[in-house]
C-alpha cells in the first residue's frame, strides 16, 4: 500500500509564507477600517495578479501560475485568515468562474476569457442564485431565448459577490422551462454588454467589505459562441462548479479558524481574572481546545479534496462534507472567540465580531448547511450515486 503523504511541498510552503505576508502587510492593518467603510481597496486585486495568485491553479499555457489544486487552497486559507471579503474574491474568481472555463470551456473560450481572468487582466464571477431560487435552483425565471446567432437573455440575479466589479459573469437561464432542470443552460455573459446593469446590497452583516448584488439582464443578446457546453447541460455545470467553489469555501473556513485561534491564544496570554490568565480556567482551555480540534479535522477534509482534484477523480460527495463541516467548525469557533474576549469582542476593538460576522454566511452559501447534511445522509443510505461527468477539470500535473 502506498504511504499517504501529509507533507506540503517546498513550493506550496513558499506559497503559504508569500500570502501570508500579503495579508499581514497589506490586509490586517487597513481591514477593520474597509470593513467599516463596505468596501476594499481595489489596488489589492493588482496585488494579487502580480503574485500570480488570480490563475494559481490555472494551467501555464492559459496564463497561470500552472500550481496544483491545493496551491489554490493554500490560497483561500491565507486570505481567509486576513478577512472572508478576500477569499471569496478569490472563490468566484477562480473556484466558480475561472475553473468551470477550465472544465467546461471550448478552447475559443479559454483563449477570450480564461487567459486574461488568469493573468489578473480580467475579473470573473458566477451567477446563479435569483430572489426565488436559492437552495432550489430549478425555481429560477430567468430565460435565454434563441434568435438566430443569438440567445435573448431576460432575468435577475441576486446575492453575487462581485456584481459591480467582474467582467466576466457565467450566467445560467432556462433554455426550455418545459424540461426544469434539464432545460437550464449556461452562458458568458460581458459587462459591456447591452442590457446587463448592477446594483450593490447595502447593510449586509458580514463580509462587509465584499462587493455583493444584483445582476440585471434586459433584452441582453448573448452570441451563440458563448453558450458555455450543448443546450440543456447548465445544471450539471452549475453543480460542478459548486464542487470547485465549495472546495474553496471550506479552505476558506480553515483559515477563519486559523484567525480566530491566533487571537484567542493572545488574548488568554493578555487577560487576567481571579489571579490568573484566562487560559488557565478549564473552560476557556475547553473553547481553545475545540478550536484546534475543528482546525485540524477541517484542514484535512479540504486537502484530501484537493488530492483528488489533483487526480481527476469526481469529489462531490467529498468536497459537501468538507463545505459543512470547515464551515460549521469555522462558525462555533468564531462563537467561542467573541465569548473568550467577553464584553471586550462585542467590540470593534477586537477582530472577533468581525471573524463571527463573516463566519454566518458560508454555512448558508453553495449549500446551506442542512443541504449538506441531507447530502450526506443519501450517500450513506445509498439513496444518491454520482455519475461520471462528461467533462472533469484537468488532472495535475497539466499537460503543457
Amino acid at each position: 500500500m502506498k504511504p499517504l503523504n501529509f507533507d506540503f511541498t517546498t513550493e506550496q510552503e513558499i506559497l503559504r509564507k508569500t500570502v501570508r505576508q500579503f495579508v499581514d502587510d497589506e490586509i490586517m492593518p487597513h481591514i477593520a477600517k474597509w470593513d467599516a467603510e463596505g468596501s476594499f481597496d481595489t489596488s489589492i486585486w493588482s496585488r494579487l495578479a502580480e503574485l500570480g495568485l488570480m490563475g494559481v491553479c490555472v494551467p501555464e499555457k492559459y496564463g497561470g501560475s500552472g500550481m496544483d489544486y491545493n496551491a489554490l487552497a493554500i490560497v483561500c486559507e491565507e486570505l481567509e485568515r486576513g478577512d472572508t471579503a478576500f477569499r471569496t474574491a478569490v472563490s468566484v474568481h477562480i473556484g466558480l468562474n475561472s475553473m468551470t472555463l477550465m472544465q467546461w470551456g471550448t478552447e475559443a473560450q479559454k483563449q477570450q476569457y480564461l487567459v486574461p481572468q488568469a493573468k489578473g487582466v480580467r475579473i470573473g464571477a458566477f451567477g446563479l442564485t435569483e430572489p426565488g431560487a436559492g437552495s432550489d435552483v430549478a425555481a429560477m425565471t430567468t430565460t435565454a431565448i434563441r434568435d438566430g446567432d443569438c440567445y435573448v437573455l431576460n432575468g435577475q440575479k441576486t446575492w453575487i459577490s462581485l456584481c459591480d466589479i467582474a467582467d466576466h459573469f457565467i450566467v445560467f437561464a432556462y433554455t426550455d422551462k418545459a424540461k426544469k432542470h434539464h432545460g437550464i443552460s449556461a452562458f458568458i455573459v460581458e459587462r459591456s454588454m447591452v442590457g446587463f446593469t448592477s446594483k450593490a446590497i447595502k447593510g449586509k452583516y458580514g463580509i462587509r467589505a465584499g462587493n455583493t448584488g444584483e445582476l440585471f439582464f434586459e433584452d441582453l443578446r448573448i452570441p451563440v459562441e458563448n453558450r458555455l457546453g450543448e443546450e440543456g447541460e447548465g445544471f450539471k455545470i452549475a453543480m460542478s462548479a459548486l464542487d470547485n467553489g465549495r472546495f474553496t469555501v471550506a479552505a476558506g473556513a480553515v483559515g477563519l479558524i486559523q484567525a480566530c485561534l491566533e487571537a484567542s491564544v493572545k488574548y488568554c496570554h493578555e487577560r487576567e481574572t481571579f489571579g490568573k490568565p484566562i487560559g488557565e480556567h478549564q473552560l476557556v482551555g475547553q473553547m481553545i481546545a475545540k478550536m484546534e480540534a475543528g482546525y485540524q479535522m477541517s484542514r484535512l477534509l479540504v486537502y484530501r479534496v484537493g488530492e483528488l482534484k489533483n487526480k481527476g477523480i469526481r469529489n462531490t460527495r467529498e468536497t459537501s462534507l468538507a463545505k459543512w463541516q470547515a464551515c460549521d467548525f469555522a462558525n462555533k469557533a468564531a462563537d467561542d472567540a467573541l465569548q473568550i474576549h467577553g464584553a471586550y469582542g462585542y467590540s470593534d476593538d477586537y477582530p472577533v465580531a468581525r471573524y463571527l460576522r463573516n463566519s454566518k454566511a458560508p454555512v448558508i452559501y453553495e449549500g446551506t448547511r442542512e443541504i449538506h447534511t441531507i447530502m450526506q445522509a443519501d450517500y450513506v443510505l445509498g439513496r444518491r450515486n454520482d455519475k461520471p461527468l462528461a467533462k472533469m477539470l484537468p488532472k495535475w500535473p497539466f499537460d503543457e
